[in-house]
């Protein structure tokens, strides 16, 4: 899995598959597992997926390539297994509720697990597959906004949990894009539950926020609300709508106008000066010319509010707006459009800001851009299984080491 100077290391490798880049990131999890130090990072054009979901699997598999052999070069390790985001409109997601009897009347970890197994065992459609069953509060004995219920008395534990499932043939396809390129799926995580490990702080999520992950084909919505996810939610509007009407709005190439759009785009034209102007090249050949800014800002104006307005709609639709305590937070590749957050303060009426990786180590100027929130929150995903399992292992030592404890001193009493 790596060099011999990185063979101590314990590496943990994130799959972010997006409409308009492929993005491989590297992480080294740190001594005691607080944090991961990004060691490389590898990013690749992506034609072979639209919304979220595969089009094109020898497309995708050659850019997946590209991406890796660039990580891999700029870590100096090899990976061979990776943590796969997964997004789209065929992501649905439902509430559900379990209840067991406390085995021992104190819950311990065993009873966490066999209530949440028992909120899971709901009647999911055969062309579906359970991606998460996130807990959002636990009840003991009537005694309900239980956050954690390990160690606590009781006689009955319930579950209330958020399940999000996911169309196989659409997972499979992505699975399979990873496979032929070489990679092992050690899971499949939702792109913008990722994210939201990326962005967003604890205070926040028990405020109420909503994360919006703009990316190049859709925007992703994860809804938090006293600390849990409550909503998840698509809207099939991204970054390459903007493009598009930059490229017919302003008569230029699809590529050029990528490049105007993140040059000099923004979301208010009035935050634009009148005397400014950006030269823009002609399409087929034809001599480019002199535009004003202003202009260009006209264009992507009207998409950006109706980009927002239809976010807006989504959460209102399922009375939302008026839990966001702490507002919403936007992230993603084509969140960076100047103006924004300015604009979606005035569309949503509650506080916005951009969300980007805070707690990156290593390489923390390459990946502190909220377009690597989904790909270092996977980083993060990972980091948080390898902490549980190490969890279970101590657990498990723990029962062995008392039961030799206690053989010892049976034995010790017998001679």
């Amino acid at each position: 899995m790596s060099t011999q100077h990185h063979r101590r290391q314990r590496i943990v490798a994130g799959l972010d598959l997006g409409t308009s880049k492929i993005a491989v990131l590297i992480g080294s999890i740190r001594e005691n597992e607080e944090g991961v130090d990004v060691i490389g990072v590898g990013v690749a054009p992506s034609t072979g997926i639209r919304q979220g979901v595969v089009v094109n699997i020898e497309a995708t598999t050659e850019a997946i390539r590209k991406a890796r052999l660039e990580a891999e070069l700029m870590a100096g390790v090899e990976i061979d297994n990776v943590w796969l985001g997964v997004s789209g409109n065929h992501i649905q997601s439902f509430d559900s509720k379990g209840m067991i009897a406390i085995k021992n009347k104190e819950v311990n970890q065993d009873d966490v697990a066999r209530v949440l197994e028992t909120a899971k065992s709901v009647n999911v459609p055969n062309e579906r597959e359970v991606l998460h069953v996130l807990p959002r509060e636990f009840i003991i004995d009537e005694q309900q906004g239980v956050a954690d219920p390990i160690g606590m008395t009781g006689v009955r534990l319930e579950a209330s949990v958020h399940i999000i499932t996911g169309s196989q043939t659409a997972l499979q396809n992505s699975i399979k894009c990873c496979e032929k390129s070489g990679l092992k799926i050690n899971g499949l995580v939702l792109q913008s539950l990722a994210s939201s490990l990326a962005v967003l702080s604890p205070d926040e999520k028990n405020l109420g926020v909503a994360l919006v992950d703009i990316g190049g084909g859709h925007v992703e919505l994860l809804c938090f609300d006293q600390g849990a996810a409550s909503f998840t939610g698509m809207v099939p509007v991204g970054g390459n709508h903007f493009t598009h009407d930059v490229a017919v709005g302003l008569r230029t190439p699809q590529v050029s106008a990528e490049k105007i759009k993140q040059q000099y785009g923004c979301a208010m034209s009035e935050m634009v000066s009148d005397d400014e102007s950006i030269e823009v090249e002609g399409v087929g050949g034809r001599k480019s010319r002199s535009v004003r800014r202003k202009y260009l800002c006209e264009v992507i104006e009207p998409r950006a509010e109706e980009t927002l307005a239809l976010i807006k709609n989504a959460l209102e639709k399922e009375g939302l707006i008026d839990r966001l305590g702490s507002g919403v937070v936007i992230t993603g590749g084509a969140s960076q459009l100047d103006g924004l957050v300015e604009l979606g303060e005035f569309v949503f009426d509650i506080p916005v800001r951009l969300g980007a990786p805070a707690n990156t180590g290593g390489l923390k100027d390459a990946v502190r851009s909220p377009a690597f929130a989904t790909s270092f929150g996977l980083l993060l995903y990972g980091l948080e299984q390898e902490r549980a399992r190490h969890s279970e292992k101590s657990d498990e030592m723990g029962i062995f080491k008392g039961i030799s404890r206690r053989l010892k001193g049976l034995l010790g009493g017998a001679l």
